[in-house]
């Protein structure tokens, strides 16, 4: 199109406010199209029904900088409602971009949506999923990488590559069949087997794998350091992860440095990442084997529970072969794992998305102003349905989004009544949600009273985990917390018949989910919200709601078109190269449609 010369128009489907947005921000954005959709595949040898993007399973890794704008044009090619959540990202100022039910409007099928957040202060290894319907369990996920400014030094030397691996358990059933047993008050079972980055095990045992299973294979050279960022992305079962012969120098965690340490093996719970610098200073007399096991569980029975890939080094002499490295051997004792948990630490000195270290900010000498005592126990029956609960309220989405409701004034939507202990009564289905003080300081105490391990995580914030152990949390185990560098993070791990304690500093205004990661557990309840209002409204602490927000539930009627597919690559590139001609923009509304006239003026 010719820049040069009278009036020139161009009509774009796209909504206005990420247009200005995109053309005047400050920041480089980065932008990805996904059309999510069905396609047939077989991790496990079992021809079955994936979600993908863009016809990858799984989905592409988004990789940007601290501070870039995120544009991600989602196309639901389902044949369901879907919503994309980004775990660990906290779309500061901004919880429209959420992507869970308590926020969004889901896109219904054959619909569009574009998700336009910023990745503000971050840094880290993150990774996004499908939030609604069980879809999880299906795949539609993949990574998210936040890599330092230049001018913030790392706390290590460059590596010389960048490995994203994604494990997790995995049934040959897909998500809709696993909903309708969870549906009918069932459990789902024991896994079909793990996979890593979407693929089967290595046939490392004849018996326990069968042939002809595609497997991951990771190719590195000899000499060299990558840095490895694994998600546990799997339903409800922890995995340790390692890699034979090889040491994993842990060096970050959901946002955070750590404090190097090396490990032989470490155990990665659902929803958890963390990212390793690995040195390959092996002899190639043969591959290695990269290995994800189910954890806490009875071995004899779980072996086919086991993901299986294979590291490569370019000069290799052989294929990996003989029994794979042994995991931790406390099936029954799980104090070897907790005291590992226990020795992740913040690392104080470093520098994360800012100039000044992470320590700087002195959690443990600012003063509680709210605390909850958080408890789940195991599934229970309310109202003839299978229930799972926090503090004896199992919760129930609301027809209309929270923040949406708050927006548009709609009233009865939910109650802002979480209770700050467990009820003493019978437990009941609600919305009820926690009502958070703005710039407040929260102490969460989350009780895990069943015999499975359990991982929760909070939206909108890293939270400090300042202390874990076995039995009933009391008043007297503040006196065990870490005060010092206890790691911030966004999903923390509790287990069975134990507690865990964070501490999180509620600066971020919004609507936020806190819910367990454990799949079936969310899907059956065990989720609430926290509400944080700033009592003097400003965009400093809130943007307002995103023009092209969907609607539903009491609002459905002001949904007054269906967005078009648009291709955002270009418009981007066309808003750009128009901004440097110092054009003008009118914004018109043609036909029902949010389109714009692009006007320039020599």
């Amino acid at each position: 199109m010719a820049l040069a010369g009278s009036l020139i128009p161009a009509l774009v489907v796209i909504n206005a406010c990420l247009f200005v947005s995109l053309c005047f921000a400050a920041d480089p954005t980065v932008f990805h199209d996904f059309e999510v959709s069905y396609i047939t595949a077989s991790p496990l040898g079992v021809p079955q029904q994936v979600i993908a993007i863009n016809g990858k399973f799984p989905g592409p890794t988004i990789n940007v900088t601290t501070n870039n704008n995120v544009v991600v044009n989602v196309r639901n090619k389902l044949d369901e409602s879907l919503l994309i959540t980004w775990a660990g990202i906290q779309q500061r100022r901004s919880s429209w971009q959420d992507g869970v039910l308590g926020t969004n409007c889901p896109i219904p099928p054959k619909w569009n949506w574009t998700y336009n957040f910023q990745v503000k202060d971050q840094i880290g290894s993150f990774f996004y999923f499908p939030s609604l319907h069980f879809q999880r369990a299906s795949g539609g996920f993949g990574g998210f990488i936040i890599n330092n400014r230049a001018v913030i030094p790392i706390p290590f030397d460059t590596p010389d590559g960048d490995i994203t691996i994604m494990i997790g358990d995995w049934y040959t059933k897909n998500h809709t069949a696993l909903r309708q047993t969870l549906d009918a008050g069932k459990d789902l079972g024991m896994p079909d087997g793990v996979l890593i980055n979407g693929k089967g095990p290595y046939r490392y045992n004849d018996t326990l794998v069968a042939d002809g299973i595609d497997f991951e294979t990771i190719d590195v050279h000899p000499g060299r350091t990558y840095r490895v960022r694994v998600h546990n992305v799997g339903i409800s079962t922890s995995l340790n992860f390692r890699i034979q012969g090889h040491n994993l120098l842990l060096a970050e965690t959901e946002g955070s440095y750590t404090v190097q340490q090396n490990y032989t093996s470490l155990d990665i719970h659902v929803g958890q990442s963390y990212s390793f610098l690995l040195t390959t200073d092996q002899n190639a007399s043969t591959d290695y084997y990269i290995v994800a096991s189910a954890r806490f569980v009875n071995e004899s029975i779980w072996k086919r529970v086991t993901g299986v890939g294979i590291l490569r080094y370019s000069n290799s002499k052989g294929k990996a072969k003989g029994p794979l490295p042994e995991g931790p051997k406390d099936e029954f004792d799980k104090t070897f794992s907790m005291n590992q948990a226990r020795s992740i630490r913040w690392n104080v000195t470093a520098s994360g998305a800012r100039p000044n270290p992470q320590g700087s900010f002195r959690y443990g000498s600012i003063n509680v102003t709210e605390v909850y005592v958080l408890k789940n126990k195991p599934p229970v029956t309310i109202n003839g349905r299978r229930r799972a609960t926090l503090n004896g309220i199992s919760f129930v989405n609301p027809t209309t989004p929270i923040r949406l409701a708050d927006w548009y004034k709609v009233k009865g939507d939910y109650k802002l009544d979480f209770p700050t202990r467990p009820l003493t009564g019978a437990p009941k289905m609600e919305t009820s949600i926690i009502n958070g003080t703005f710039r407040g300081f929260m102490e969460i105490i989350l009780q895990n009273n069943e015999t499975k391990m359990q991982t929760y995580h909070l939206d909108g914030y890293a939270f400090f985990v300042v202390g874990m152990d076995y039995g009933e949390w009391s008043e007297n185990s503040r006196g065990t917390y870490n005060k010092w560098d206890g790691i911030a993070r966004t999903t923390a791990q509790v287990y069975p018949g134990a507690w865990t304690s964070i501490l999180v500093s509620l600066d971020n205004v919004g609507i936020w989910n806190l819910r367990t990661e454990n799949l079936d557990s969310w899907y059956l309840g065990q989720e609430t919200y926290i509400k944080v209002v700033n009592p003097e409204p400003t965009n400093k602490t809130e943007l307002p709601i995103p023009d092209n927000a969907l609607f539903c539930g009491a609002l459905k009627k002001l949904q007054k078109y269906v967005p078009l597919y648009c291709h955002v690559k270009k418009m981007i590139k066309l808003c750009h190269s128009l901004n440097k001609e110092k054009l003008t923009y009118t914004l018109l509304l043609i036909s029902g449609q949010k389109t714009f006239l692009l006007q320039h003026q020599s």
